[in-house]
């Protein structure tokens, strides 16, 4: 069976830090790294107009910012797929197939949909097309055969629906659709980077992102209002780093090369929690660090954009073509699952046989 990653955003605006701790940099290891044998990355415009459906514009918008961000992070269209979602109509088809095969009831345990719903508050009017986004997301990963998902631990439930639609179908019509298996982030910091505001996320809604496309100036704005500890006063006052988000963000991002380069009197980041914590250290020479730390990570993502961006068409075509090249492997899957289900009516001349010879006998 052949090995095949699938993972994608939302475009709902540019992508920042978290994206790419949590994901964007995963993948670029996983392309360079080789070891599958086809990796799609697509931009999820349907999923993100089921909570935005009076806003077309919004998601329209932000398919070209999140094309440059793949692109300018790293991601090579020669090496993966990069598709749009709503660009591949056997999707479609897929979603309603599958929605015969679970309950409402089933929908309705989903703990990612109860939170999602919670968070935007549609608890009194739910929009059928987002109540059923694990069906759609479940089309998504099976119609690719993707046996691997990138994703945080916050989306196991979605794949754990995925696996019991894949099994349902398979046992009711034959054994076509896979079961995907989900890669979490290597570590904690990359599942779940907080905003800058130290709150639990980082999120666009919230105005607390750094952007990957983020002037330095920019960057340096919002890394020297960054929460830190509301306790540690005065330089020689004993800090906290925990939910510190500056020594949060250093320990996502932070290498032994940067302390070497930026901040030599110190060997490692332990050693700089170790002096924060028993005092004497400021938290502006912390974020000093981290600024340079950031803008040494973006610099060539910036350099990379500044180049795309010259030629948006081109970009345009670039998912044009993955979308052509994504939807040649959707059709093969759909013509896999019509015969399996039994509907494909016109492909199937042995039936078409056996029907003139029951109409028509001898």
């Amino acid at each position: 069976m052949s090995k095949i990653i699938l993972t994608g955003d939302r475009p709902t605006g540019k992508l920042h830090l978290g994206h790419y701790v949590g994901s964007l940099r995963r993948r670029v290891q996983l392309q360079e790294q080789g070891g599958y044998d086809r990796m799609f990355v697509f931009m999820a415009d349907v999923q993100a107009l089921t909570d935005n459906a009076d806003n077309p514009e919004k998601i329209r918008q932000s398919i070209v910012n999140v094309a440059l961000d793949y692109l300018s992070a790293g991601l090579d269209p020669e090496k993966c797929t990069l598709y749009i979602q709503s660009q591949i109509p056997e999707l479609t088809e897929l979603t309603t197939y599958l929605m015969n095969l679970v309950t409402v009831s089933r929908l309705q345990r989903n703990p990612t949909v109860k939170t999602e719903i919670k968070m935007r508050n549609f608890e009194a009017n739910i929009p059928v097309g987002f109540f059923c986004y694990p069906v759609s997301q479940a089309a998504d990963i099976t119609l690719f055969k993707a046996t691997t998902v990138p994703a945080g631990e916050d989306q196991e439930p979605m794949l754990e629906q995925t696996r019991e639609l894949v099994r349902r179908f398979n046992s009711t019509y034959g054994p076509v659709l896979v079961e995907p298996e989900i890669m979490l982030p290597e570590s904690a910091i990359a599942r779940r980077l907080p905003g800058t505001d130290g709150k639990e996320k980082m999120s666009k809604s919230l105005g607390n992102c750094i952007y990957l496309s983020d002037s330095a100036d920019e960057v340096w704005r919002k890394v020297k209002g960054m929460y830190t500890d509301p306790t540690h006063l005065q330089v020689n006052d004993p800090g906290h780093v925990e939910g510190n988000a500056v020594f949060a963000y250093l320990d996502a991002f932070s290498t032994p090369q940067d302390f070497q380069d930026f901040l030599p009197e110190y060997q490692n980041l332990d050693e700089l929690k170790d002096h924060y914590r028993h005092g004497g250290l400021g938290d502006m020479k912390c974020k000093k660090l981290l600024n340079n730390i950031l803008n040494r990570l973006l610099d060539p993502i910036r350099q990379r954009r500044s180049e795309y961006q010259k030629d948006i068409p081109e970009i345009y075509n670039i998912l044009r073509k993955g979308s052509e090249s994504a939807r040649e492997f959707a059709a093969q899957t759909m013509q896999e699952v019509r015969h399996a289900m039994r509907i494909d009516y016109f492909d199937d001349k042995e039936f078409i046989q056996e029907q003139q010879k029951l109409f028509n006998p001898e």
